[in-house]
């Protein structure tokens, strides 16, 4: 009897286009769903018959609430080899093993630099005016030869970000609680004497620090009073490092110019949602990890995965 097998969340209905599945078939039976599943009994209905589920990065929550639900779970394959919303602990005491994937840093720098240029051109506004025949040239860009460019977190990501801006003549600056001298020395970064001077001093001000208890909040309405009212501030990295209902009242009282922004506290974002609407900000729907590239890295690991399992070999295990 064959395994089953679901993909939770495909969104772009990708994954079976760019990994080779076939070679799962005469032991496995897949199943894709396209459309989110927020509620926990809906997920429970969906995938309750499942040994295998594989699930992109955070867009669906494994509680332990959930995997209390699922008793023929053996397997949980995640993109990429982290994953806040996966209750590690309540798996192992189930019994199921989780494995991650391999994946780019690329896609999301990228996207950083999307909405920096996007924000310091005014692309959204200049295009929206061009498509519906209104005014020729309405807008004055930012030059970003010169300007400030603040980076929280130096990672992977970060020096990525840096270099870029350091092609585009900017002065780059980095904080992050364990930054060194020697690290920012090493990329040609100047290391910011605290979170608040970097806030203070930069023209745009970027994220690319891990979600996690001395991250969560960091940027709250303190911080964001320290800003420029002409600066702007991106988040590709997680929501909750940005205190939202903050970040909100910046935004409506301009204390600064404007933020990118490519991720949420809830996600799909609720069409209700206040940062579909405010015209100072760029919005993205959590686009930094969705490229070619990297879903044929993830989906490619995905199978690789199933198969160590099946081989009673396990490999990139989490936990």
């Amino acid at each position: 009897m064959k395994l089953r097998c679901a993909i939770l969340d495909d969104y772009q209905q990708a994954a079976l286009q760019l990994a080779d599945w076939p070679s799962l078939k005469d032991k496995v039976d897949v199943k894709v769903f396209t459309e989110h599943i927020d509620d926990e009994d809906e997920v429970v209905e969906a995938i309750q018959d499942c040994e295998m589920v594989v699930i992109m990065r955070e867009r669906t929550p494994f509680r332990k609430s959930l995997l209390d639900r699922l008793p023929e779970l053996k397997l949980l394959v995640t993109t990429g080899m982290r994953n806040a919303s996966i209750d590690l602990a309540a798996a192992a005491s189930h019994g199921v093993v989780v494995c991650g994937t391999a994946g780019k840093s690329e896609p999301t720098t990228e996207l950083t630099w999307a909405l920096i240029l996007g924000l310091a051109r005014n692309i959204t506004s200049e295009y929206n005016a061009l498509r519906a025949n209104g005014p020729w040239q309405s807008t004055l860009g930012m030059d970003l030869g010169g300007k400030k460019l603040g980076l929280l977190g130096l990672g992977k990501i970060g020096s990525r970000v840096a270099r870029i801006g350091q092609a585009f003549g900017m002065e780059v600056t980095a904080w992050s609680q364990n930054l060194t001298k020697e690290r920012t020395e090493e990329l040609g970064v100047q290391l910011a004497s605290s979170k608040e001077e970097l806030l203070e001093t930069s023209d745009f001000v970027s994220i690319h620090l891990v979600l996690s208890e001395r991250t969560q909040g960091l940027i709250g309405a303190d911080e964001l009073r320290r800003m420029r009212p002409t600066s702007y501030l991106i988040n590709t990295s997680r929501a909750p490092i940005i205190d939202q209902l903050a970040l909100i009242e910046a935004l409506q009282n301009n204390w600064i110019a404007g933020a990118g922004i490519d991720v949420y506290e809830t996600e799909p974002l609720p069409k209700d949602n206040i940062f579909r609407k405010l015209p100072n900000v760029l919005t993205t729907p959590h686009l930094g990890y969705v490229s070619q590239g990297n879903y044929e890295i993830f989906y490619r690991d995905a199978v690789e995965d199933i198969h160590a399992f099946l081989n009673g070999a396990p490999i990139r295990t989490l936990g």
